[in-house]
């Protein structure tokens, strides 16, 4: 990259009105030179709506939606924008990426996170302090901005595909939207990565907010809990903090698995999560494994979440990631700019060739046609079977392995009654060392990781310990050996090949 990727919603300072105007000026001059450089239909495909342009001192700063846009842009058009540059200016610019929030319900990919690891937060400035102080004053004050969200969030419950795989949790959903009380609370929604659980999430927000204007609800991930809550304890401002996260009638938090060792945030969302519960309030959650299998969570917690509904959304079915892809296609017209250069259509044959060869992941479905669309734009070409298969090789090596590795720890995890967090731990129980010698032979025999890779994986093991459980399982097998192990029912006895017959099966569901 040509600089720091960075997070623009971190931003806090305005120029002075004369200076920004001038700073306005000079991007508008560069974008319409880049427009004349990279063309009409380039501009609006990667331009127009997915960045914004913005001057400052000896940098060009280019706001972007995600990571995918910043290496899109840089990879195929950093000359042109050298060139616009000094066209309009008459000087060179360094330029940087930054990753802009405000992008993300304009652009037509994916929604990607970009931001300062937990403990990494930069000292603020003087500007930045004195940011900090006017927020400060506007939450005493009782200002709404600060107590929900203000602004309509990205996906909606309308364009959420309901399949086989997801049909409980969209159900949940939306009893959660009808019902003042709802029965399910909390609401946990688990699964896979890009499956649909952040839709559902803000899909329910932004359904409250139209069916019931009146609802206080809040909407964040389990990350900027943390961040506001270290915030507050630097500025003093824990009663500040906990009011504004306890008097809402919704609390929406999103990827909750983040709060794994954190101790003293997870003490702080537990009393926060007991004050909404007990006022008769709701509570919506979302992670990627069900509360048990989130290691070194504290069991206080766990047994919140669990007394609530917990549903799990599996990978869609063949017809359910047909739909996802027409429905991603009919948003990225419906998006396209004055209806100057349409999107090309995408032939029904090459939808199926996608949606057989991507199993697991809605964002790999987009991922793929997005750039499909892309190429077809850059070089001039017919979007066609033959030129999708070419196109899409390598996309689809990488993107749908046909087990992953956290598949076989949660089919393992649950056979032998243990979870994810113990078989990465070192404890050596004759029934942890059983699952996790398991869980290294089905990853050997189902992936292409090596042993060193399997070892660090789990837990930090290293390659000869892999190895050696391999072994052992193979002899096991080999001679069909007994195995014992402690389940939560008692002692349990079956034949090597039963377990192993059992575990694939239970990977491959």
């Amino acid at each position: 990259m040509q600089g720091t990727i960075t997070d623009e919603s971190s931003r806090i300072v305005q120029e002075p009105v004369s200076k920004a105007s001038q700073v306005s000026n000079g991007a508008r001059a560069i974008q319409e030179a880049l427009l004349q450089s990279v063309g009409e239909q380039k501009y609006r495909i990667w331009f127009k709506n997915s960045t914004k342009l913005t001057l400052a001192g000896e940098y060009l700063k280019i706001g972007v939606p995600n990571l995918f846009i910043a290496s899109w842009i840089e990879n195929h058009f950093l000359n042109e924008i050298n060139q616009a540059v000094q066209a309009a200016t008459g000087t060179k610019l360094k330029i940087t990426f930054t990753v802009d929030p405000e992008l993300h319900s304009l652009s037509p990919t994916l929604d990607t996170r970009c931001s300062v690891p937990a403990g990494r937060l930069p000292k603020a400035d003087s500007s930045s302090t004195e940011k900090i102080e006017n927020r400060k004053s506007k939450i005493e004050n009782g200002d709404k901005r600060f107590a929900t969200c203000d602004k309509q969030l990205k996906l909606t419950l309308d364009t959420f595909i309901v399949g086989p795989s997801n049909e409980l949790a969209y159900n949940a959903a939306k009893a959660v939207v009808k019902e003042k009380h709802c029965p399910f609370n909390p609401l946990f929604i688990h699964g896979g990565y890009g499956l649909g659980k952040t839709h559902l999430l803000q899909g329910i927000c932004n359904e409250l907010a139209k069916t019931r204007p009146e609802t206080n609800w809040l909407y964040m991930s389990a990350e900027d809990f943390t961040n506001q809550f270290v915030l507050a304890l630097k500025l003093k401002k824990l009663e500040v903090f906990r009011r504004r996260m306890r008097q809402t009638d919704l609390l929406a938090i999103d990827d909750i698995h983040f709060l794994a060792s954190k101790p003293s945030t997870q003490e702080e969302f537990l009393h926060t999560f007991n004050t909404i519960n007990l006022a008769g309030k709701q509570v919506v959650l979302v992670s990627d494994a069900h509360p048990k299998m989130i290691g070194q969570l504290s069991e206080k917690l766990i047994s919140r979440f669990v007394s609530g509904m917990v549903v799990k959304i599996e990978p869609p079915d063949f017809q359910t990631r047909c739909r996802i892809c027409r429905q991603f296609l009919k948003n990225l017209s419906a998006r396209s700019a004055d209806g100057t250069a349409e999107i090309q259509e995408v032939p029904e044959s090459v939808i199926r060739y996608i949606a057989e060869n991507l199993r697991t992941n809605v964002r790999e479905l987009e991922g793929a046609l997005l750039k499909l669309i892309a190429y077809s734009a850059l070089q001039n070409e017919k979007i066609t079977l033959s030129m999708a298969q070419a196109v899409l090789a390598d996309h689809l090596q990488w993107c749908d392995p046909i087990v992953r590795i956290s598949d076989i720890e949660s089919a393992v995890a649950a056979y032998f009654g243990q979870t994810v967090a113990n078989i990465h731990s070192a404890k050596k129980d004759r029934t942890l060392a059983l699952a996790r010698h398991f869980c290294m032979y089905l990853t050997r025999k189902h992936t292409k990781m090596s042993s060193s890779e399997i070892g660090r994986f789990m837990g930090n093991k290293n390659h000869a310990t892999v190895l050696l459980a391999c072994k052992k399982v193979e002899e096991l097998i080999k001679q069909n050996a007994d195995i014992h192990w402690q389940g939560s029912t008692g002692n349990k006895v079956a034949k090597a090949r039963t377990v192993l017959t059992q575990l694939e099966e239970n990977i491959s569901s």
